[in-house]
């Protein structure tokens, strides 16, 4: 590839930080705690910390990679890197799968909350936006962040304001009152798991030769959510909280899907420079 053709580092420090929180505030947050607490019952809170802990590995684990081979491929550079051709090719891809399963996830959460009577069509056309705003560059899905990121934290600060002053709030709630089941809790995990996936945006795959100083930036933290809030999370908060919590969980779904095809398409990408298919699938590596 040419010094011409090579990605430019077009984002700076504070639209990384920007876009890691608009993942990290998607679909996840909002989808994924009724069936974690449906899984793990009183037991939800050691689930989140299974998968808090599990996330902490991945994240320190990717950023260091992410700093150590800072150019587009992620996964598939790190495997190729590290293991192989062969392996980073399957990495590579499994990448991609994984991502494209995550956007259709991602639309089709925003279909059931915007239009629940006409899911698929608003999940295509929600594909189908969200695709034009990325084909106009990064800076504009960076700005469009913003602006998504702005509506959601509104949207969560107005419910915590309306559950806190509620007068539902109970500490009894927390304490952990049937059977632990160790399935259940690593079902918990795994789902609430999804719900941390945005803290990759801060050094995803395909962003790294996009964002300046980008070794400096990450240096020991950083990988890649959808259903609605746990059992007895509405008492209390009444229409008003409800109506706000849809609306930022479409606005979180749109911003977690518009990510998740930004780095399927970089992926692709990468596994697909020439030169980089390896002996076993090719006629070279």
């Amino acid at each position: 590839m040419s010094e011409q053709a090579a990605l430019q580092r077009r984002l700076g420090v504070g639209d990384a930080v920007v876009i890691g929180l608009g993942s990290m505030i998607g679909a996840g947050i909002f989808a994924a705690l009724a069936p974690a607490a449906s899984a793990a019952g009183s037991a939800l809170l050691i689930g989140l910390a299974v998968a808090a802990v599990v996330a902490y590995c991945n994240a320190v684990s990717s950023a260091r990679l992410a700093a150590r081979y800072p150019q587009s491929g992620g996964t598939y550079v790190y495997g190729r890197e590290r293991l192989g051709a062969f392996w980073g090719y399957l990495a590579g891809w499994s990448f991609v799968v994984g991502k494209t399963a995550s956007c259709a996830a991602m639309a089709l959460t925003v279909g059931a909350y915007a239009w629940p009577e006409h899911a698929l069509a608003v999940a295509v056309g929600a594909v189908v936006v969200l695709t034009a705003v990325n084909y106009r560059g990064v800076q504009k899905s960076a700005l469009l962040t913003r602006v998504i990121v702005a509506v959601v934290l509104a949207v969560l600060a107005a419910v915590v304001v309306s559950a806190a002053g509620s007068g539902a709030l109970h500490a009894e709630r927390l304490a952990i009152s049937s059977p632990v089941s160790v399935y259940g809790v690593l079902q918990a995990a795994g789902l609430l798991f999804f719900a941390f996936a945005g803290y990759a945006r801060h050094h995803p795959p395909g962003h790294s030769d996009r964002v300046g100083d980008h070794a400096r930036r990450v240096r020991g933290g950083g990988g890649d959510g959808t259903g609605g809030p746990g059992p007895g999370a509405d008492g209390g908060l009444g229409g008003a909280a409800d109506r706000r919590r849809s609306r930022g969980r479409r606005s979180g779904d749109r911003r977690a899907g518009q990510c998740r095809r930004r780095d399927r398409r970089r992926g692709v990408a990468a596994v697909a420079d020439p030169g980089r298919v390896p002996d076993q699938l090719g006629d070279g590596a």
